[in-house]
């Protein structure tokens, strides 16, 4: 994360885009780098915003207004003959991202590491928005909407690395996670104070997590073979709460907090063996067992304000206190795996994988309503069983040609048990066998007729089958639980075809195509029983295209021309939606463009420049009066930036970076558009 706001400052790539807008690094004398081993870079910069002062720092991770201090310290220094000192340093001021990394190393003897690093993550807190055209509410606003996290780790590491013995390390890290972000289970509303509700009301989440992991492994090689053992124990608390406003400033206007509290303890043993045989042979395994309990309290309370005690009130829903509870989980899994070389054009790789878990749950808690709580406990029982084969064969034997086939085979079967419910909630019996039954087949080419020319081809089919048998199903289909599910599923087919052909030309030495489709075609068969009322249908159509196109030219040695374009059609749809407005189809199309140019004026400057352009069409605020809220994402994107950096001296080089950063948001009504500057400045020194 921290990461993609560097970037994006410096003009390398818009965040959540870097895969196809990163540009290509400008060029650096020889005596700039070769001859320092360390170096520090003193950065500032601000960002500016006109608009929702929000959106930009959840999507580019930069605080508003001003920033900096050491972007980046290494120093390394040798200790004696052979030992040797290494510090990494990073403090960025008001951007709230800290690190530190201290290590000592003694060659063919072991190290010790340690270090700690923090960083602030911020996030939207606004709500959904009603696109209907009466002059009335449209979109609430109930707090201040910047929220952000606080991450962090303290770690400190530990390994012998003496020659011929076997190697151990060891690791203890704290980890943190502190603050607010926003919610997609939004509260609702009626926007005209009659008439259906809205799910568009801003909610929060309060987050407060520990955990402290503590790591063990060592390594060895006895002959031709190589293993080793490892347990990794974890202890971790959560505090976390679910606040939103069900009807705000509307007669039945209430608080609502849902608290969570977990405790859980995780231990995992595990160990791996890699034997070459001979030449032809490579045997290689593992096995890895995990024990997870868990506890668990909380409540869900209604109130004037958030984290109300429970009062007794007719406006109040469905609530619980007393919460208690947990859960214990065993897990087993195993691999086992042959590479088979028996000619040198030929590769065959079957492996095998088991997996099985188990998982008893229980719970408790007093269920609150219009009258007095009701004592409501529950148990379930999860055990599943899953056994994956596969099978890879390559052939390398045709000129420029590259064959290769995988088939892969799950099958699996399990049992759920569940029993819970009094007093207001129905009673729940129900005990499921379920199988399944998956099946992958892949195809690939890789084809180099010419120097120039390159092509890559897959083609994959999945089929997944699910079948469930319902020893016992005494769910009642009463008013209050209005339906059976999922105990009136019989059987789900899932069929998925997909490909993707790449294709690279370079029609001049200075001129490299690089074109790419993909397809993917996936359609759901859901069976439910004669119980049901319902037929066999075709549940679900999903379609998707990708089309990508890139470009790098290099008309003269100092300049350098690269263009990408991507452009996505995905499209779902649901049988449902025949028979409801409440369901709609679902289209996720978008395009984007990136543009890059770097020069290198002269042997001490350097200039680069890009472009990023981002288009998604789907939003469909007509459906705003009828059964469903409108959905689809409506928005455009774009971004400037460009770089000059200049070298002073041979050790010392200055960067100046700017970036315009513009979006604009339908589905929001505008609320979330907004337009940034973003001015940055680097100064490296190598020592």
């Amino acid at each position: 994360m921290v990461a993609g706001w560097v970037a994006a400052a410096a003009g390398l790539a818009v965040a959540g885009y870097a895969a196809d807008s990163t540009n290509k690094p400008v060029a650096v004398p020889d005596d700039y780098s070769e001859s320092y081993t360390n170096w520090v870079d003193l950065s500032v910069g601000g960002l500016l915003i006109d608009g929702n002062p929000n959106a930009p720092k959840q999507r580019h991770y930069i605080h508003q207004g001003a920033f900096g201090g050491i972007e980046d310290l290494h120093y390394e220094s040798k200790v004696g003959k052979k030992d040797s000192l290494n510090l990494d340093v990073r403090a960025l001021f008001d951007n709230q991202d800290y690190k530190l990394r201290l290590e000592y190393v003694r060659p063919e003897v072991g190290f010790v590491r340690a270090g700690y690093k923090a960083y602030r993550t911020w996030y939207d807190g606004s709500g959904g928005y009603y696109a209907g055209d009466q002059a009335n509410v449209r979109m609430v606003h109930l707090y201040d909407e910047s929220l952000h996290l606080d991450r962090g780790e303290a770690w400190i590491e530990g390994g012998l690395t003496l020659k011929d013995w076997p190697q151990i390390r060891l690791k203890y890290s704290t980890l943190f996670r502190e603050g607010e972000k926003d919610s997609t289970s939004m509260g609702v509303t009626r926007p005209y104070g009659a008439g259906p509700s809205r799910a568009i009301v801003p909610s929060f989440l309060g987050i407060d997590e520990h955990r402290n992991i503590f790591e063990a492994e060592i390594k060895h090689k006895l002959g031709k073979t190589d293993f080793g053992l490892g347990l990794n124990y974890e202890s971790a608390r959560q505090n976390n709460s679910q606040n939103s406003r069900q009807y705000p400033n509307q007669l039945n206007d209430r608080h609502v907090t849902s608290r969570d509290q977990v405790w859980t303890d995780v231990l995992n043993v595990y160990g791996f063996t890699e034997t070459r045989y001979s030449p032809k042979v490579f045997f290689s395994s593992g096995y890895s067992f995990s024990t997870l309990d868990t506890d668990i309290a909380g409540t869900r309370t209604y109130g004037a304000s958030y984290d109300s005690a429970y009062v007794p009130a007719l406006a109040n829903g469905l609530g619980y206190f007393n919460l208690a509870g947990g859960s214990e989980s065993k897990e087993f899994t195993g691999t086992f795996s042959l590479m088979y070389t028996p000619r040198e054009s030929w590769t065959i790789v079957p492996s095998v994988r088991l997996y099985r878990v188990g998982t008893d749950s229980q719970s408790t808690y007093m269920q609150t309503g219009n009258g007095a709580p009701t004592l409501v406990n529950s148990t379930s029982s999860r055990d599943n069983l899953d056994v994956t084969e596969q099978l890879e064969i390559r052939y390398t034997g045709f000129t420029n040609w590259v064959v290769y086939a995988r088939a892969e085979l799950l099958e699996g079967q399990g049992n759920y048990q569940e029993n819970g419910g009094n007093g207001i909630l129905p009673r729940v019996d129900q005990n499921t066998d379920d199988s399944r039954l998956q099946q992958k087949y892949t195809l690939g080419l890789n084809w180099y007729p010419v120097r120039r020319v390159n092509m890559d081809f897959q083609y994959y089919h999945v089929n997944r089958d699910n079948k469930y048998t319902h020893l016992l199903d005494n769910t009642p289909n009463t008013p209050l639980s209005g339906n059976r599910y999922p105990a009136y599923l019989k059987d789900q087919n899932l069929d998925t075809d997909g490909g993707n052909v790449r294709l690279t030309l370079r029609p001049l030495n200075n001129v490299t195509l690089v074109s790419r489709y993909d397809l993917q075609y996936s359609t759901i068969h859901t069976t439910p029983d004669a119980a049901a009322g319902l037929s066999e249908a075709e549940s679900a159509r999903m379609i998707s295209h990708v089309f990508a196109q890139n470009i790098t030219w290099v008309p003269v040695s100092r300049l350098y021309l690269q263009g990408g374009f991507n452009y996505v059609i995905s499209k779902t749809e649901s049988e449902a939606g025949n028979y409801t407005a409440a369901v709609l189809n679902a289209r996720n199309n978008y395009y984007t463009l990136t543009t890059t140019a770097g020069f290198v004026v002269d042997n001490k400057t350097d200039l680069q420049a890009s472009y990023f352009y981002y288009r998604a069409n789907d939003y469909t605020p007509d459906n705003s009066f009828g059964a469903a809220m409108s959905y689809g994402a409506g928005a455009k994107e774009q971004a400037v930036t460009c770089m000059v950096s200049r070298k002073l001296r041979p050790n010392m080089r200055l960067s100046l970076k700017y970036g315009f950063y513009s979006y604009r948001d339908e589905a929001s009504g505008g609320w979330n558009n907004y337009d940034a500057h973003l001015i940055y400045s680097t100064l490296q020194y190598r020592f």
